[in-house]
């Protein structure tokens, strides 16, 4: 199954064109408030969380415009708006005085009979993705004989695993100007010119990427849980539709292993280390001053 280039272009174009619109109109009378949608990035400055929801409409349009069939269109949208539905609870809702940190902390909650925004999150996201991944796994092989209910289910959690845990690897990357959107972007962008069943989910991340990462490179803007969930589910439900059972096991093991590594490594550390990564890192990016803290090991844990 594949997504011709023109489809591909519209909805690079759409998720592009919708975020930028939705982001201005936002802009012009934001829900709330516009203090409800301030926080201070890690320079202590205050930025919009605004381009989060803007970029999961861009997302969701551009993803329709690009899937192949209904059923990719509602796969990658119930991802993409249980990534942003989620996030966006958490960015609002989070009780910053009892604040529980990564996996491990909201798991620990659980434990102890709290229910925090991120473990909610955690939970909604993975409801949605198994969703999604149940919709986007075909009940029927290529031959046209039904598989065995075994086999799909086993397939659909591994799906829904990899898309759960493809948007909370983004969120992780969202601790400076512009990595996430980076990240994102490189990874969409061989998918979208391949021109497979989830080609045309990932133009509409380029797309959406492309709009955000000014503003956000500028510092005016940062993605928050609602769009860095947003982003990462599509990403996801893209590999889900395109890449055969191998690849997504094996994607799945790196993202899960990444995020276990995020409880005791701090990424913004082996970026600054490694010379490759800290330059494209940096790209487009104000400088921090000399006497900056470094982070510290942990602080990728924001994203569970």
């Amino acid at each position: 199954m594949t997504v011709g280039l023109g489809q591909r272009v519209v909805a690079g174009l759409a998720a592009s064109s919708v975020t930028l619109a939705v982001r201005g109109a936002l802009d012009e009378d934001p829900p709330g408030g516009s203090r409800r949608w301030t926080r201070m990035n890690h320079r202590g400055e205050p930025v919009s969380l605004l381009s989060g929801p803007a970029a999961a409409a861009g997302l969701i349009v551009g993803g329709a415009l690009g899937a192949p069939t209904p059923r990719a269109a509602v796969a990658s949208s119930v991802a993409t708006l249980a990534g942003a539905t989620f996030g966006l609870v958490d960015d609002l809702a989070e009780d910053q005085e009892t604040r529980a940190k990564g996996l491990r902390g909201h798991l620990g909650a659980l434990r102890e009979g709290r229910l925090t925004t991120g473990a909610l999150k955690v939970l909604g996201i993975g409801a949605g993705a198994l969703v999604a991944a149940a919709v986007a796994t075909p009940g029927r092989g290529a031959d046209g004989s039904r598989r065995a209910p075994v086999a799909w289910a086993a397939d659909v959690a591994a799906s829904g695993a990899l898309i759960a845990a493809t948007a909370n690897l983004v969120n992780l990357l969202d601790l400076r100007p512009g990595r996430a959107l980076k990240a994102v972007g490189l990874a969409a962008a061989p998918m979208a010119l391949a021109g497979g069943a989830g080609s045309g989910a990932a133009a509409a991340v380029v797309g959406a990427a492309s709009a955000g990462i000014e503003a956000d490179l500028a510092e005016r803007d940062m993605l928050g849980d609602g769009g860095a969930n947003a982003l990462g589910a599509m990403l996801g439900a893209a590999v889900v539709l395109d890449a055969p059972r191998p690849v997504r096991l094996a994607l799945l093991a790196g993202a899960v292993g990444l995020t276990v590594a995020s409880e005791r490594v701090s990424f913004t550390q082996v970026i600054a280390r490694t010379p490759v990564l800290r330059e494209l890192d940096g790209w487009g990016r104000r400088p921090m001053a000399p006497a900056a803290p470094v982070a510290r090991a942990g602080d990728e844990s924001r994203g569970a």
